[in-house]
């Protein structure tokens, strides 16, 4: 009884969560059209030009919103798929270190490039886990076309590979792989 009157006047914590992302997914649209008028080779550029950024000190945060708008747009170009504001959510609570919770078929995969994307702009090499070898293969395949279009390589491991195959997928900027993989 306590909790629902604590819920009640204070919000749950689902409440409070959301309240904290809405303003950062209002920025990422209010960069969209920035986004949507970027040339190809504006996009690798803009890529390159954050990539310095961050080398010389400037946080990812900083640099998020537009980010995640040239990684919308990217999808919705490469892919036609246009990730929505929800997927857009999880994205940001990925790029956070948190756990997002999609049901099977709500685009769990395409929500997870904006993170990625803007993780991967560290040059560290980024992994994205998936739960087993086809998963991995086919979402390198399926995202990787929207990575390369950011100017991000990917590549993927599974158990089957041999030592050099692993060795020229862990140089990319992104690697998916199983938990067992890595």
């Amino acid at each position: 009884m306590l909790e629902r009157l604590i819920q009640g006047l204070f919000g749950s914590k689902s409440e409070a969560d959301l309240k904290e992302l809405l303003p950062i997914l209002h920025t990422i649209k209010a960069h969209e059209s920035w986004a949507l008028n970027l040339s190809r080779d504006d996009v690798i550029n803009q890529t390159e030009t954050w990539r310095a950024e961050i080398r010389d000190g400037r946080a990812l945060d900083d640099i998020l919103p537009h980010a995640f708008a040239v990684a919308r747009e990217a999808a919705r170009r490469v892919l036609g798929e246009r990730p929505y504001d929800v997927q857009m959510l999880g994205a940001i609570v990925l790029h956070q270190g948190k756990i997002m919770e999609m049901k099977t078929g709500e685009g769990k995969t395409l929500s997870s490039v904006a993170a990625a994307y803007l993780n991967s702009l560290t040059g560290g090499g980024l992994h994205v886990i998936t739960v087993n070898d086809y998963l991995a293969e086919r979402d390198a395949g399926w995202m990787g076309p929207v990575f390369e279009y950011l100017g991000v390589s990917v590549g993927y491991i599974v158990s089957e590979m041999d030592n050099e195959a692993r060795k020229a997928a862990y140089s990319r900027d992104s690697t998916y792989g199983t938990h067992n993989e890595f």
